[in-house]
């Protein structure tokens, strides 16, 4: 309540007058207050789900009449995860850029958590749920993962056939991932967690992409850094009869609604889904 008061611009009791407003006119609690916490009734977790649809609804239809009326121009900032910021997004920012030469973009690569209302960028792309916040969640489509391996190193070592020899192997992962040891496969309806022996961390994407290239070991990879591996046999993809889950995409942006946001979100919301595919 002390940050809603900051955003609005007045003070917490101000805030909490109108809340209390709010409540006498629907007839029903929305907020339980102790000393320590305040947390949403269930009528007010309801009432705060679909104000929030006729908001966003609103922001679009004010952010559409005004197309087309102004050329984009200004700074943009977008956040991203690191693989598919270095991978996937320059060629979309490209074409943005040459659909509006004045606008000028800034990429932040990072895979933490990026909320736009307290980080001061205008689009966070985030792997996984949006999770809780003051902003407005898109979801762009999804990113696939495969567990893989180099010739070189399946020339001398045996292949996996099954999830349980995967421990066998040595494997190389990103930091903060299959932190338990196990990786999760799906197999048509089976799901299998599989043992693993960690040989290699790092806290970025590539050193674990090109020490699996080199022979070091197998490692699960998204999609979108290593498909033209894959596809000029650098890269095997190992038990093909079982997926790695991967991630879904969102983009996070604040309210109100800026038309380079808008217009940068159409940008992605063409361009991401194709480049995932």
């Amino acid at each position: 309540m002390s940050k809603a008061a900051r955003d609005l611009g007045i003070g917490q009791p101000a805030v909490s007058e109108r809340i209390e407003r709010l409540e006498r006119h629907l007839g029903v609690r929305l907020l339980r207050r102790n000393t320590r916490v305040v947390s949403c009734t269930d009528e007010g977790a309801l009432f705060y789900e679909r104000s929030k649809r006729v908001i966003d609804a609103a922001d679009d239809a004010c952010a559409a009449v005004s197309e087309g009326r102004h050329e984009l121009a200004g700074l943009l900032r977008i956040a991203a995860p690191q693989g598919l910021g270095e991978v996937v997004m320059p060629r979309i920012l490209i074409a943005m850029r040459k659909a509006h030469p004045k606008l000028n973009i800034d990429l932040v690569l990072n895979d933490r958590i990026v909320d736009p209302v307290t980080e001061g960028v205008d689009i966070s792309l985030r792997l996984g749920q949006p999770g809780e916040g003051s902003f407005i969640a898109r979801h762009l489509g999804h990113v696939r993962r495969v567990l893989v391996a180099s010739p070189d190193y399946l020339a001398q070592a045996a292949t996996p056939r099954e999830p349980d020899e995967l421990m066998d192997h040595p494997f190389i992962r990103v930091m903060g991932l299959f932190g338990d040891g196990f990786v999760r496969l799906v197999g048509g309806h089976d799901q299998v967690s599989a043992r693993i022996s960690p040989a290699i961390n790092a806290s970025h994407w590539r050193p674990v992409y090109e020490s699996i290239v080199a022979g070091a070991g197998i490692g699960v990879l998204q999609e979108p850094v290593c498909a033209q591996a894959i596809a000029s046999g650098r890269l095997v993809r190992l038990l093909p009869r079982y997926t790695v889950p991967g991630f879904d995409l969102h983009a996070l942006f604040a309210r109100p609604v800026p038309l380079k946001t808008r217009a940068a979100m159409a940008f992605l919301e063409s361009e991401l889904p194709v480049a995932l595919e």
